[in-house]
């Protein structure tokens, strides 16, 4: 037998050796694989019922206090910050165990688990997530600036839409998968802005579908008159008789607008709460305001240039 032949023959012994190693290892592994689970499935369930009992006995106690004295409403509010204080250990319990995927985890995902059961794992992925975010910014940044300057192309504009929604449709799963992990967004300065904003925004759509009652009536009276296409979709231009139904829009448009600017207002004190870290309320601030800034200007120059108009109009002999 040839020297090399026999050193072939001792690297399989050895590796044969090592395999059944491996195999005991794997063994082991699969044991204490299978106890995870189990542990897993009896802290699931354990908190599942501990946060049941938790809610009932939270709403037993909101009934009671009602007609609760002093001492009792005392010894009640105690009760309820210690449920309070639970489901929050709740909460970083579930960190740490598997659990369902939320609707739009299921939708993208389907039922996989995205948990992650260490610290390390859990920091690895939310650096990850970062760097991620950092990276594309930069890249969406040259690519508008490219975009814009250089590649005055379809193709090009295309390509930089397609990755702008490709972006924030992959944050919106990794923002998910770091919640699922037991991540906590700070909702506070949302909280506190959240009613304002939505009452904004039913107040704002009342007003558009006013807006398109005064453009559908404004196109339909120039179409008769034979002074616009039946395809225009706007008003250029002014008309004397248009002035009645602008004057019963003005008082909408102008609440409309200062209602931006108390958005505004309010934005910028959240940006200087204590506990709001995020640039993103100082920015939104300014938008609103350069919202309110140029919607009132135009508005106002729009009503200075009818009042000049009408005032030409009567001095003429």
């Amino acid at each position: 037998m040839s020297a090399q032949l026999e050193r072939c023959e001792r690297e399989w012994h050895e590796l044969e050796g090592e395999f059944q190693e491996l195999q005991e290892t794997h063994k082991i592994y699969k044991q204490k694989l299978e106890e995870l689970t189990a542990l897993q499935t009896l802290c699931s369930g354990s908190i599942h019922k501990q946060k049941k009992r938790l809610k009932d006995l939270k709403f037993t106690l909101q009934r009671y206090k009602r007609h609760a004295n002093q001492g009792e409403a005392e010894l009640v509010q105690q009760l309820g910050a210690n449920i309070k204080e639970r489901q929050n250990v709740f909460f970083d319990m579930e960190a740490y165990l598997p659990k369902k995927n939320g609707l739009y985890l299921n939708l993208v995902l389907g039922n996989v688990n995205v948990t992650l059961l260490s610290n390390q794992a859990k920091f690895a992925y939310k650096d990850e997530y970062e760097k991620f975010k950092l990276y594309l910014t930069i890249i969406l940044l040259l690519g508008a600036v490219a975009c814009r300057f250089v590649l005055h192309y379809r193709v090009t504009d295309e390509i930089f839409n397609f990755l702008l929604v490709w972006y924030y449709c992959t944050l919106t799963i990794r923002e998910s998968i770091l919640i699922s992990n037991g991540s906590r967004p700070n909702g506070l300065i949302y909280q506190k802005f959240r009613n304002q904003f939505l009452a904004f925004s039913i107040f704002q759509s009342c007003v558009q579908f006013l807006q398109y009652y005064y453009q559908r009536g404004c196109l339909y009276r120039l179409r008769a008159l034979g002074e616009r296409n039946h395809l225009d979709l706007t008003v250029e231009g002014f008309q004397s008789w248009m002035w009645r139904g602008l004057t019963f829009l003005l008082p909408f448009l102008f609440c409309g607008h200062f209602w931006q600017l108390y958005n505004a207002i309010t934005l910028f004190e959240l940006s200087s709460h204590e506990e709001c870290r995020e640039w993103q309320v100082f920015v939104l601030a300014l938008t609103f305001l350069v919202l309110f800034l140029g919607n009132f200007l135009t508005t106002l120059k729009v009503v200075h240039a009818k009042l000049q108009k009408n005032r030409n109009k009567t001095e003429k002999p």
